[in-house]
């Protein structure tokens, strides 16, 4: 039945069951690699320190030999010559060590995304389940991890034991040389041998990850059930979000049709848009749009008007741009506070009896709200 499933994956990875995959920790990824970087990482830190680090070797030793004869072990001295130890020890070191941390997080990083994999910190059972656990020892994987980890031993043996046998042919082998001879031949050979170090684990490097990304694709390969039932899936978010929408406008358009009442004035197109203002003097700082439409629903908010006696201007320009500039329940936008005080100017002096019962109703709203 799994071998079923596996010829069924004809089709490509969405990037749905990319990311999901991600997230748990499913990609290609190849240890090698941090390896490489490693070796690069110590190669380098070696080739910038090695000469500081050798001479600061070398005056200790000629100050622990030079006076090999007048040092004296004792509690309070010993403590003294093992920090002085420890120093230049760390000096020498935590160069190399720091390049090798920075190299190990940029090789994962390069192999991840630089994205964070919460998933795989997490406890799963499957891990302790037997079954899974044999199978995992005698998969097609574990076999090819095990025929690159014998391609690195041998590999690794090879180039070492060709980059010795051209070693042993220096003259210092053969033939009596300066003691200063014997610091250029170490520092040569350790270069020598990690370059070509270098160079065979990152082909091994590129030949494990080429096979895990191929391997990572396959296995991220989908059937055509399990592409229709994504998509069904995608389609039933997407309703589900629309339905919140027309449920949070209608939710909204509720709440501007119940404060049109309270509204000063009504600025219309005067059948495309309508603009319900506010303005209580000592509170709002600027005229407070209450609610906005166009097409049908400007008419709901005109016919709601004209049922409590509210004011409607007709103002093309000014309604247009208050539709078109204007946020329900803010201010209105500062370039059209003239045009805005002239319509509530006009109101204010044709329509005294109405303003005088808004103050009335405001406060009954309020009062119900509370």
């Amino acid at each position: 039945m799994a071998d079923e499933d596996k010829d069924s994956k004809t089709e490509q990875a969405s990037g749905k069951r990319l990311s999901d995959a991600h997230a748990k920790g499913h990609f290609a990824r190849s240890p090698e690699i941090a390896v490489v970087f490693l070796l690069i990482a110590a190669f380098g830190g070696l080739s910038v320190t090695i000469g500081s680090a050798s001479q600061d070797v070398a005056a200790m030793a000629r100050n622990t030999f030079g006076q090999l004869s007048t040092i004296k072990l004792q509690l309070d001295t010993v403590p003294m010559q093992l920090g002085e130890t420890l120093a230049l020890t760390g000096r020498v070191l935590l160069p190399v060590l720091g390049a090798c941390m920075i190299a190990a997080m940029i090789a994962g990083g390069l192999q991840s995304g630089f994205t964070l994999t919460p998933e795989v910190i997490g406890f799963n059972l499957d891990k302790l389940n037997p079954v899974a656990g044999f199978q995992r020892i005698f998969s097609k994987s574990v076999l090819v991890h095990a025929a690159v980890d014998l391609l690195k031993l041998v590999s690794i043996g090879l180039v070492l034991w060709i980059a010795a046998r051209g070693l042993f042919e220096d003259p210092l082998f053969s033939a009596p040389v300066e003691a200063v001879y014997l610091g250029y031949f170490l520092k040569r050979s350790t270069f020598e041998f990690f370059s070509r170090l270098i160079l065979c684990m990152s082909v091994i490097a590129a030949i494990s990850y080429w096979y895990e990304f191929l391997k990572s694709k396959k296995d991220m390969m989908m059937t055509k059930q399990e592409v229709k039932e994504e998509h069904k899936q995608a389609e039933g978010d997407a309703q589900t979000k629309g339905a919140m929408r027309r449920m949070a406008r209608r939710l909204l358009q509720k709440q501007m049709l119940a404060a049109i009442p309270t509204a000063d004035v009504i600025v219309t197109n005067p059948t495309h848009y309508a603009v319900a203002l506010k303005y209580e003097r000592g509170v709002d700082q600027a005229p407070v749009i209450l609610a906005k439409g166009e097409n049908r629903f400007a008419l709901r908010i005109k016919a709601l008007a004209a049922e409590h006696s509210v004011p409607v201007v007709e103002n093309k320009p000014v309604a247009r741009m208050l539709y078109s500039l204007g946020t329900v329940g803010e201010a209105i936008p500062g370039d059209l506070y003239q045009a805005v005080a002239q319509i509530l100017a006009f109101v204010y002096r044709t329509h005294r009896y109405y303003f005088h019962r808004l103050k009335t109703r405001r406060y009954e709203t309020t009062r119900a709200a509370a």
